[in-house]
């Protein structure tokens, strides 16, 4: 079943439900008002009659002063000794509940197929006597047939006029669904920049559309970085192994003397490390995740892992002058503990730190540390080359180098990979650069995320 025809009887259900109730209860207050009505009538005559009937007289009184009634009839019956109503064979045969409720109310009527008998209790000369009346609603009956058709057509009327009504209802409410799924339908991998027409209104569609637009921005971005990711790994990846197969065709082509392959297979060896360096990289990358969502295993301290970092620097860079500072040094030792992957956080420092070295061609770099009960925060200042503004959005962008950066060798795999293992861990890296003065790069890790953090207890 479609929506629009589940809205349509659901709509016709709702209001048909509705409709019905309602006629019921107006036809069911109707007849009791012309019950309570007609009683009326017959009490006002057992009032007027009650004196010629215990006078045994001619009722004339009452045809003179009131308009007859279809079956009009009077009667009354005696209440003998024992407190019981004794019908005689001239009056009508009554449930014996009818004589016991004027007995003990005073008063009662019951009705039978629009016939009502109406009983009254009297006193005469020291004896009790039942007035009763009898007359049928003849009057009532045709009004109240003809409100029941009335009620009835008029229910299947609503009814019909419900599901019409709902149809063109349902499909002014499908309306907008359906256009919003033939303009996403039209979108596809080929056509991500197109997005769904917005209004000025702000109601829930409007909501859902503001959804696909913005599900639609992630994936024309995935795309794209996926797109830029594949063509730069397959160029990085084609140099390497291209110089490697020249060398080997070179080197076979003829024999040759021992220093010349010597020299290619120097070549070889330097070209096969720069291979194996950007797979190593090309897969840390991938392991870390475009969303950043992996589990982490350690609870270290911060102050030990830039240790590690700065020791390894050491053998990168022998030449290197990065000074380590810690300001504000927590009393609890505890404060300085993350839970984290260890050797990937420990990689994204050395990046990190790594770049601040190199493009500073071994000036002073300045890590400082800096914890307390709201964040962990490590600055790293230099005073090296900087970034041009143009290229600071890029940063973060697989293989991305900046117009500066020529001259040093690299991949832009780097910070891709130290940003993604910060957010990986709950933390936010911060890159603030000007061209020629240096760049400040800052890694907070704010306590209050550290719920967010998978970790592995």
């Amino acid at each position: 079943m479609t929506t629009k025809a589940k809205i349509t009887l659901t709509f016709s259900v709702l209001t048909g439900t509705t409709v019905i109730l309602l006629c019921t209860v107006v036809f069911f207050l109707v007849k009791k008002n012309k019950q309570q009505y007609f009683v009326s009538r017959l009490k006002d005559r057992a009032s007027i009659v009650a004196p010629d009937l215990l006078a045994g007289e001619e009722l004339r009184v009452l045809r003179e002063d009131l308009d007859p009634l279809s079956e009009e009839q009077y009667f009354i019956v005696p209440v003998n000794g024992d407190g019981k109503a004794t019908e005689t064979q001239t009056t009508s045969r009554l449930p014996a509940l009818f004589y016991d409720r004027v007995l003990s109310q005073g008063e009662t009527w019951i009705v039978n197929q629009y016939v009502f008998h109406y009983g009254q209790l009297v006193s005469h000369e020291g004896k009790k006597f039942v007035i009763v009346v009898s007359a049928r609603d003849e009057l009532g009956k045709v009004r109240l047939s003809f409100l029941r058709n009335v009620l009835i057509f008029g229910s299947l009327g609503s009814i019909l006029i419900t599901v019409v009504v709902g149809r063109f209802f349902a499909r002014r409410v499908i309306q907008p669904v359906s256009a919003i799924t033939k303009e996403v339908n039209r979108i596809s991998a080929s056509n991500l920049h197109k997005r769904l027409p917005i209004s000025t209104s702000f109601d829930e569609l409007e909501q859902l559309k503001h959804t696909f637009n913005d599900m639609l921005d992630r994936l024309e971005t995935s795309f794209e970085i996926q797109s830029n990711f594949i063509n730069n790994a397959s160029h990085e990846l084609k140099t390497p192994i291209a110089t490697i197969m020249a060398e080997t065709e070179i080197l076979l082509s003829k024999r040759r003397e021992i220093p010349e392959y010597e020299d290619a297979l120097r070549n070889i060896n330097k070209y096969a490390q720069k291979l194996g360096t950007l797979t190593e990289s090309l897969l840390k990358l991938t392991q870390t995740g475009y969303d950043g969502q992996k589990q982490v295993l350690d609870i270290v301290r911060v102050d030990e892992i830039l240790l590690e970092v700065l020791s390894d620097l050491n053998i990168l860079f022998p030449d290197n002058k990065v000074n380590l500072r810690m300001d504000d040094s927590p009393e609890d030792e505890l404060l300085l503990t993350w839970p984290c992957n260890r050797p990937l956080l420990s990689l994204a420092l050395l990046n990190i730190i790594g770049n601040a070295v190199k493009y500073s061609d071994n000036k002073e770099v300045f890590v400082v540390l800096c914890v307390n009960n709201e964040a962990i925060r490590i600055t790293i200042t230099d005073v090296g080359i900087g970034i041009a503004q143009e290229d600071v959005p890029h940063l973060f962008e697989p293989f991305f180098r900046g117009k500066n950066a020529g001259r040093y060798t690299g991949y832009g795999l780097g910070l891709p990979i130290a940003q993604k293992i910060i957010r990986m861990h709950g933390g936010v890296l911060n890159i603030q650069s000007e061209q020629g003065k240096g760049t400040l790069a800052t890694i907070s890790f704010n306590r209050a995320s550290l719920k967010n953090v998978n970790l592995n207890s």
